[in-house]
């Protein structure tokens, strides 16, 4: 049951993916929606010599409670529109801090809502999707910044390797899959893999279980190229929805080697339901 949600806002640029795409999920499910804005504090490089003009500290903090200001007005109107219930918060964090604090807000919530890091903007994406997947125990929502349209479940695409945080991202999934028009359990083989055909027939009888129109499908990839195989696969299937488990294996093993998970935050096309 999806009754209660908080999603990272964001002031900058003409729209804020991340805050759009949580009304039309909060509209979909009738569920209260949180909207979290941060002001960071500016970054002031260590190696800055003679310290940095206290004008150019200040100008920076209010640009960035303008922005957070902006966030939170726009995600408002939005949410009057849909007559949604909603509260909002501003938080002055540095850019690390805000991470931490985004993480333990939504441990009381159902669900998080964060958007893709945009690479032609700076800030703390990346960490507050990390902070919503490890801190808050929840699933998350990462939603490209490329979105254009509200929840879309004319079709969701169920990535599953057999693993914990696979089997973690289904459970959590349910009340999304339960309202898909179609799901499709895809299996990409590795050489690491050959038990997963299997055990992916097994979970799409559990699926079908729950009266979920199911397809499984099995699609061959290399190892480092999984993301990719994954999210081509979701484009030829008109897939409009992902569900996923979050780092398999440790962050830090993941940013040195790459990973499915690194490689979907990079380049996703479509919003992507994780869990850890």
């Amino acid at each position: 049951m999806i009754k209660d949600l908080v999603v990272a806002l964001s002031g900058r640029g003409a729209r804020d993916v991340a805050g759009d795409y949580a009304v039309s999920v909060a509209e979909a499910f009738d569920a209260h929606v949180a909207g979290i804005a941060f002001a960071y504090e500016p970054v002031i490089p260590g190696t800055v010599m003679g310290g940095v003009p206290s004008e150019f500290i200040e100008a920076s903090r209010a640009k960035s409670r303008a922005e957070a200001q902006a966030g939170v007005a726009r995600f408002e109107q939005a949410a009057r529109r849909s007559s949604l219930s909603t509260e909002t918060r501003i938080c002055d964090a540095s850019v690390v801090a805000a991470a931490e604090v985004f993480g333990r807000i939504a441990r009381r919530f159902d669900l998080s809502l964060v958007a893709q890091a945009d690479p032609d903007q700076e800030g703390g994406q990346d960490l507050l999707i990390e902070a919503a997947l490890f801190q808050s125990g929840r699933p998350a929502i990462v939603v490209p910044y490329i979105q254009k349209s509200g929840l879309s479940l004319d079709r969701v695409l169920v990535c599953w390797d057999g693993s914990r945080t696979a089997a973690r991202a289904i459970g959590d999934a349910m009340p999304f899959l339960e309202r898909a028009k179609a799901v499709e359990i895809v299996i990409v083989a590795t050489a690491r893999a050959e038990r997963d055909e299997i055990t992916g027939a097994a979970v799409g009888r559990h699926l079908a279980r729950h009266s979920l129109d199911v397809e499984v499908k099995r699609i061959v990839a290399d190892d480092i190229k999984v993301a990719d195989t994954i999210l081509s696969h979701a484009a030829d299937c008109a897939a409009d929805f992902i569900v996923m488990g979050g780092y398999g294996h440790s962050r830090l093993r993941e940013f040195i080697l790459g990973g499915a998970t690194r490689g979907i935050l990079e380049s996703m096309t479509v919003p992507v339901l994780m869990s850890h």
